[in-house]
């Protein structure tokens, strides 16, 4: 399914007008977005390493990513709209940009894993899972996330 259509019209919408109008208002919302992926690369990387036994022992696996599901819920949902705006701007060169949709993609199974796999897999005791599951599920989720950011990054080299 071809989507030039759609980054044609987001070249041509208010909001890209906006964006490449407003320098000032693109850097707010850009470091947004860099706030955005710190708080949601943390949120990862401390249920992660949790999960992994490497940090917090002393506190419940199951308290520690309750908490952090909700941050990286919210870093997501900063990411996802932060990232929209910029987007905006520069829509025609992102959609020739091989490494946007390596990140676009990176960032569909990451969302997908979390909520469709890890999330449900996660609810139930973590002492009734196999810590190898575990370990498993943590350097997956890792695996997944620093891919996006780094497609994220090297989008402005390519």
């Amino acid at each position: 399914m071809d989507v030039l259509w759609f980054f044609e019209w987001l070249d041509a919408s208010y909001l890209a007008t906006l964006s490449k109008s407003s320098a000032g208002m693109f850097a707010v919302v850009q470091m947004v977005h860099l706030l955005a992926l710190a708080l949601l690369g943390g949120m990862v990387l401390l249920g992660d390493l949790r999960l992994l036994g490497v940090l917090l022992r002393d506190v419940a696996s199951e308290v520690v990513l309750a908490n952090t599901q909700k941050w990286f819920s919210i870093a997501l949902l900063g990411l996802v709209v932060s990232g929209v705006y910029m987007s905006a701007a520069v829509a025609m060169k992102l959609y020739y940009n091989e490494m946007f949709w390596a990140k676009m993609a990176a960032l569909v199974v990451g969302v997908v894993f979390v909520y469709a796999i890890r999330r449900p897999l996660l609810r139930h005791d973590h002492q009734s899972i196999s810590p190898w599951v575990l370990r498993c599920v943590a350097v997956a989720s890792m695996t997944v996330w620093i891919t996006v950011a780094a497609c994220g990054r090297w989008i402005g080299f390519s």
